[in-house]
């Protein structure tokens, strides 16, 4: 797939943009001001396999929680949110940020913009520009009547402008709408006129289910066109779950650089003769079992129209029977399984291939 050529980012210990791999996000949703709570929800993030981690900077009490966590063994770039108040872009930036998050059109005069340019310049930090539906410019709306996509890019590059006003162009643009199609028009639009690293998201997306719906919808969209460079899957859900959520979309996409197992099983249908559902789950549950060095894909199939096909198309599968499933294991048929073994007997098999390509 094509990437979208966009400019090359650093962001603490990683890079964003010019080819990098695509990073997955989340914020934490503790208080800033306590310390304790806000490093015990970054290691989880941390540990779910979240690339970079934002949090609300508000008060001064905030920015020395950032500072402190840059002391910790927190590994992951933190980057520094921050709405209106430009003396805590500029003191985040000096307590050791990885990233600053404003609305340049929301912090104030020039001079204001001016000083947290010159803190992040002098920090070799960038300044990720953020644009919500939810707070476009009165002119922008009065002009395009709503919050469209592309109001949404006028705004992000009215904001940017301010910026290169100031020579500074380590930027990272995120337009962000609850509406799917703005989001994604406003993206497209973005990709055309500028090569900043783009931050993708659906912005208040909602729970668990349609939220990841969403998500998928819009993000993996506009990844799968090549454009984006990271993204972050919002929930109103524990963070971690935006994370799971996010690297389950790269692996669906097939985007992810990670070693993992993908899925292919049936919908079910009357030909099925297996509780396939159940094993399918079962398996899904204790995928973790299996020791992979490789992406691997594994067929679980109901029946004989589909199922010996995909699984010889996989590199180990089976496909129910009456009661029983066939193991195909690198496109070659290797026995019948019993239905209540089905799961164990391919996780051994799964393992012992990854053992022989050792």
């Amino acid at each position: 797939m094509e990437r979208r050529d966009s400019l090359k980012i650093k962001i603490g210990n990683i890079y964003i943009g010019g080819g990098s791999r695509i990073a997955v996000q989340s914020m934490t949703n503790t208080d800033s001001k306590d310390y304790f709570a806000t490093y015990s929800q970054i290691k989880r993030l941390e540990e779910a396999g979240c690339d970079i981690v934002r949090m609300t900077v508000p008060d001064i009490e905030s920015v020395r929680t950032v500072g402190k966590l840059k002391e910790s063994d927190i590994r992951i770039p933190i980057v520094a949110d921050i709405h209106f108040d430009y003396r805590m872009a500029v003191e985040a930036a000096y307590a050791g940020a990885d990233k600053i998050r404003i609305n340049p059109g929301n912090i104030g005069s020039d001079e204001r913009v001016r000083e947290v340019v010159r803190a992040c310049r002098e920090k070799g930090i960038p300044i990720r520009i953020g644009v919500n539906g939810g707070s476009l410019e009165k002119h922008i709306l009065a002009k395009y009547g709503r919050p469209s996509g592309e109001a949404l890019c006028e705004s992000a590059l009215y904001h940017a402008s301010l910026l290169e006003k100031e020579d500074f162009t380590d930027i990272v643009i995120a337009v962000k709408s609850s509406r799917v199609a703005d989001m994604i028009e406003a993206n497209e639009l973005l990709a055309e006129k500028c090569r900043y690293p783009l931050h993708l998201g659906v912005t208040e997306a909602g729970t668990e289910h349609i939220g990841a719906v969403k998500s998928a919808a819009g993000i993996g969209g506009l990844l799968l066109r090549g454009i984006g460079d990271t993204f972050r899957v919002s929930l109103t859900a524990d963070p971690v779950r935006e994370v799971e959520e996010g690297k389950t979309l790269l692996r669906a996409i097939g985007l992810s650089d990670e070693n993992y197992i993908n899925i292919v099983s049936c919908p079910t249908c009357g030909r099925t003769q297996i509780d396939l559902i159940g094993i399918a789950k079962e398996f899904e549950r204790r995928v973790g079992e299996c020791k992979t060095d490789r992406p691997l894909n594994v067929a679980v199939m109901g029946c004989a129209v589909n199922g010996p096909g995909e699984a010889r198309e996989c590199d180990i599968g089976i496909a129910g029977g009456r009661g029983e499933a066939v193991l195909i294991k690198k496109g070659k048929v290797i026995r019948k399984i019993n239905e209540d073994r089905i799961v164990d007997e391919l996780i051994d098999e799964i393992n012992k291939l990854c053992s022989e390509e050792k």
